[in-house]
């Protein structure tokens, strides 16, 4: 009789887990990572206040050897300001010195760098080079001193001609009358001797002996010589150009022909009492472009500021002309 094999019991199925685990491990987990950043956030704040209020070691000792290098910086600016005008006064004194020995101004800092340079190029050029230039410059100064001479020739003929028109310009008394007491009426309104009337004086008048020589008072040709003229009496005009004209009155003889040229200094009449004239006397005149004009302006060759003022002193004095 076989044994009777029991039946296997069937093994009981596993349990699963318990509803309430997975839950909890997830509610840890969120706590964890909460508390992670909230530390975290703790951490970064510290740090920030830590960075901006605290100095690290690293920091103060960087923030002190800054200091010092200011501290250094502002002495070495001084002694650096201290420096520049010591070198100033120095370069004056350099400078005073060049023009005391050389009679000229030294070069500039600009100038000295520029020459600096053109030396420094002349040393690398060959001779050849050197030669070509210096025969190009040479060449330039020739033309720049031909130009030059060429300026200079027509500078002396301007000034040969301007002298030329200076010597056309009256400039000296018509009489010899260094202390200028001869000087009896100047220019502008008198008293007429023979009407009493207020007239227009055109030139001036000089006291002297009848027979004084009367003098050209600038280059010039003699235009007009008239005798027997009721009021100017015997008189000479010259033109002398450039607008300029003389007239000498009341004279007693002339000594140079109408049509004649003359030089500053020439004797061309004497004086003399002719004409209506109130006494011996000789009357001048000077006209600028057919105006009347003061002759006392024109005595600049002999008068020195101090001359002109006396003769306009001397000739205001009197109010009566002599004519």
């Amino acid at each position: 009789m076989k044994p009777n094999n029991p039946t296997p019991k069937p093994s009981a199925p596993e349990q699963p887990d318990h509803p309430h685990v997975r839950p909890v491990f997830r509610q840890k987990l969120l706590r964890f990572v909460i508390h992670l950043f909230g530390w975290i956030g703790i951490a970064l704040v510290y740090y920030f206040i830590f960075s901006f209020f605290v100095d690290t070691p690293i920091e103060y000792g960087m923030k002190r050897s800054v200091a010092a290098l200011e501290t250094e910086y502002e002495k070495l600016n001084s002694r650096y300001d201290t420096l520049e005008t010591v070198l100033d006064n120095i370069a004056e004194r350099d400078r005073h010195v060049f023009r005391t020995l050389f009679d000229s101004d030294p070069l500039g800092h600009a100038e000295e760098e520029r020459q600096f340079l053109r030396y420094d190029s002349l040393m690398n050029r060959t001779n050849r080079e050197l030669g070509d230039d210096f025969l190009a410059r040479l060449d330039r100064f020739g033309e720049r001193v031909r130009l030059q001479g060429e300026d200079l020739d027509l500078l002396q003929r301007r000034i040969e001609v301007r002298g030329m028109l200076l010597n056309h310009i009256p400039s000296i008394q018509p009489v010899i009358d260094p202390d200028l007491s001869r000087i009896a009426t100047s220019f502008g309104p008198r008293i007429q001797p023979f009407y009493k009337t207020m007239t227009r004086h055109n030139g001036i008048d000089y006291a002297v002996p009848e027979g004084t020589r009367v003098f050209a008072t600038a280059d010039g040709t003699v235009s007009n010589v008239m005798t027997g003229r009721a009021n100017t009496g015997t008189t000479v005009v010259i033109s002398h150009g450039g607008g300029y004209e003389t007239s000498y009155h009341h004279l007693s003889k002339v000594l140079v022909p109408e049509g004649s040229r003359v030089k500053r200094g020439d004797i061309i009449a004497l004086t003399g009492n002719t004409g209506l004239s109130l006494a011996p006397h000789l009357h001048y005149e000077v006209r600028f472009q057919g105006q009347p004009a003061d002759p006392v302006d024109f005595f600049f060759n002999e008068l020195s500021p101090e001359g002109y003022r006396e003769a306009k002193r001397i000739a205001g004095v009197g109010m009566q002309s002599f004519d």
